[in-house]
């Protein structure tokens, strides 16, 4: 597996969605008055909690050099035809040469609001573009060099609009309040500077390696070995358990949004596809070198304290307190984390839906009819999924055929784990069935799902030696 930059998605994601899978988009309105002066100001990241962006007089390096302009080629729909079939950044100019040291020339902003590069061009005097990593509803994610310290890092460029830059500043004091107090930096990504750049919100961040989702779907979405999966799911417990503690709830886990902190893999002989293939050749697929993960994307990460009223999580994640409107709180994040260790021991989303009536279906087709104390007091928007307020209306309310034989398809929860899992199933089987209750009152708490005896006698951070 071939794992480059592209796929490297780093912790900055706000809700970048599922390449392909699932992305929520949002409008705004562009900044102004930007053309008499730059938002240039650079900020420590150990500093900020109380501080933000003010506009500062442009100092000498972000003058723009007086050499003349590089050559460019903008690649972007306009001149679309002169673009290979690969070129991905149509947001980007690719520069020949640019001044070191020197910031580029004033160009707008895109329709969209995203940062118009090149690279090879600097972000202040400190960075220089090396390559473009991902793109999604918050902005995009530059791959760098730092020129103070030496070492490639990710930064978070986010749209010049004002609820995008507003969602960036609360983002930066959760990172700042995590790093405070992840001694190691061992659970949740680790930022390392901001800045506040030509009107954009830009985040330093540690480069990490590509998201599991990622992993999943360059290996042809085979599974991970179970064993792999108990790590992974130790060490994602480990850290929503750390956020809890400081009343942080992180309300968008998924795959996505799990990194692997090394982009190193091994080649394995895949003997469970060997075994139904019909051919002599001994097949392989990839696995990490490194089970080491941690957590990104803080964009919609709430305090226990505030307004739990809204919809959160991305759609086959979300909770079913969420879907009929009882409110939410920590429980919300086990939800989706038992959602996740089925992806990861099967290779698929469990619940892959798009629409609430035939998500909750899903839901009782593989783990049994929903409490009758949650239906009678599910919100006034969510009654119309219900017939009498008695039972779900399935499949009466089905909106297809196709609809109806996405249920139907769906396994009982323990036949599901049974057909991916050889050993260790009855022990995973019973710590979703804790992971997955109904009743968010009911259900699993970090810290008592990480003393189940799934995670019994394993050794930590285990990886498979070349």
């Amino acid at each position: 597996m071939e794992i480059g930059n592209v796929e490297e998605w780093i912790s900055c994601q706000i809700d970048v969605g599922s390449l392909g899978r699932r992305i929520e988009k949002r409008g705004g309105d562009k900044g102004a008055g930007m053309m008499e002066s730059q938002w240039i100001t650079e900020y420590s990241h150990a500093n900020v909690m109380d501080k933000r962006p003010r506009k500062r007089a442009r100092v000498n390096w972000d003058v723009t050099a007086a050499a003349p302009p590089p050559k460019v080629l903008y690649c972007a729909q306009q001149v679309a035809n002169r673009c290979g079939p690969n070129q991905l950044f149509a947001s980007s100019y690719y520069s020949e040469e640019i001044p070191r040291n020197a910031s580029p020339p004033w160009r707008d902003d895109d329709k969209d609001g995203h940062y118009v590069f090149a690279v090879g061009e600097n972000l202040t005097s400190r960075y220089r573009i090396l390559s473009k990593m991902g793109e999604g509803t918050f902005g995009q994610v530059l791959e760098c060099w730092d020129e103070e310290k030496k070492e490639v890092v990710a930064i978070k460029i986010v749209r010049s609009i004002h609820k995008y830059r507003e969602a960036a500043m609360i983002e930066i004091d959760v990172l700042q309040k995590l790093a405070k107090h992840d001694i190691g930096g061992n659970r949740c990504v680790q930022i390392r500077n901001w800045f506040d750049y030509r009107n954009h919100i830009c985040i330093v961040f540690e480069k990490l390696g590509p998201s599991l989702y990622d992993f999943l779907r360059k290996n042809s979405f085979r599974s991970f070995p179970i064993d792999m999966v108990r790590e992974f799911g130790r060490q994602l417990l480990e850290s929503v358990a750390f956020m809890h503690d400081l009343r942080l709830i992180h309300t968008d886990l998924k795959p996505e949004n799990i990194l692997l902190v090394s982009s190193e893999y091994i080649k394995v002989p895949d003997y469970k596809l060997w075994m139904r293939s019909t051919k002599d050749t001994v097949l392989f697929k990839n696995l990490p070198k490194s089970n080491a993960i941690k957590l990104i994307d803080f964009g919609s990460t709430t305090f226990g304290h505030q307004d739990h009223s809204y919809v959160v999580s991305t759609r086959h994640y979300r909770a079913p307190e969420v879907i009929l409107g009882l409110g939410w709180n920590y429980p919300c994040d086990l939800w989706s984390v038992g959602c996740i260790l089925i992806e990861l021991c099967s290779g698929e989303a469990l619940f892959q839906t798009h629409e609430n009536l035939e998500h909750l279906a899903m839901m009782e087709k593989v783990l049994g009819p929903l409490p009758q104390q949650m239906v009678n007091r599910a919100d006034r928007s969510a009654e119309k999924y219900f017939r009498r307020g008695v039972r779900l209306n399935w499949p009466e309310g089905a909106a297809s055929r196709e609809s109806m034989r996405a249920v139907w398809k769906l396994p009982r929860l323990q036949n599901l784990v049974m057909q991916h899992v050889d050993h260790s199933a009855g022990d995973l089987i019973d710590l979703l069935q804790g992971l997955l209750r109904y009743d968010p009152s009911e259900r699993l708490k970090a810290q008592e799902a990480l003393r189940h005896p799934f995670f019994a006698g394993v050794p930590r951070r285990c990886g498979y030696a070349l």
